[in-house]
């Protein structure tokens, strides 16, 4: 094929995220939560929350102490019955996307299941719970006293850091303009540079060329167009 051949059509293969503590970048902005998970067992009290914006790592640190502590795993929309709790006998669980819960019942019931039994639980959420978000009066007290670790959005450190390791995983070879320019004009959020080194890795087979600056402006500007 000549060089004005049709451009490359990609083959889209999903690279699944690597959640092991290898791979958790550490950096200012989860430096705290991180150095509590692993504290784990030396906890403040057995039912602790991580509090963090959408893209911060909380999944990630989340799945780092569910693989130490062989923790049960659990979504906010999708709690195990205290049925199920009891025919498990879990010694830790750890539950993702409380703040998005449907049950809140659900909850209640498998944080007292974890106090009664003394189980460890790890929760993680977007934000500190409110009135406003959980009703059951009971349900809000005891996720109000559980101790919180807080994790911020990554800066550009942690940013361009993610970028290189991203890249590294798919074996892309960028020019150092295009990791510059990426790491700082991307949404402060690793989901953000998840998606982007994708569609940046699809573009640049698809055109054949170098992950240079220019390809890297082209992508963050079609990523700019899909957000507004």
């Amino acid at each position: 094929m000549g060089d004005g051949g049709p451009a490359q059509l990609p083959l889209e293969l999903p690279l699944a995220p690597r959640l092991g503590r290898e791979d958790f970048l550490a950096a200012p902005s989860n430096e705290a939560a991180l150095a509590m998970v692993e504290r784990w067992p030396d906890w403040p009290d057995r039912i602790l929350t991580l509090i963090g914006p959408p893209g911060s790592g909380k999944s990630h640190l989340l799945a780092i102490w569910a693989e130490r502590a062989s923790a049960l795993r659990a979504q906010g929309g999708a709690l195990p019955s205290l049925e199920a709790l009891v025919a498990a006998a879990p010694q830790a669980i750890a539950i993702d996307e409380i703040d998005r819960i449907t049950d809140e019942t659900a909850l209640f019931h498998l944080l007292n299941f974890a106090v009664e039994h003394r189980v460890f639980v790890l929760m993680a959420a977007r934000r500190a719970p409110t009135a406003a978000e959980v009703r059951l009066p009971d349900l809000l007290s005891r996720l109000r006293r559980a101790p919180m670790a807080q994790i911020g959005a990554p800066d550009d450190d942690l940013m361009r850091a993610v970028l290189e390791k991203l890249f590294r995983d798919r074996q892309l070879l960028v020019e150092p303009p295009a990791l510059a320019y990426a790491a700082l004009r991307l949404e402060r959020s690793l989901d953000s540079a998840r998606a982007f080194v994708a569609a940046l890795d699809r573009e640049a087979l698809a055109q054949r060329r170098p992950v240079t600056r220019a390809l890297a402006a082209q992508v963050m500007e079609a990523f700019a167009e899909r957000d507004e």
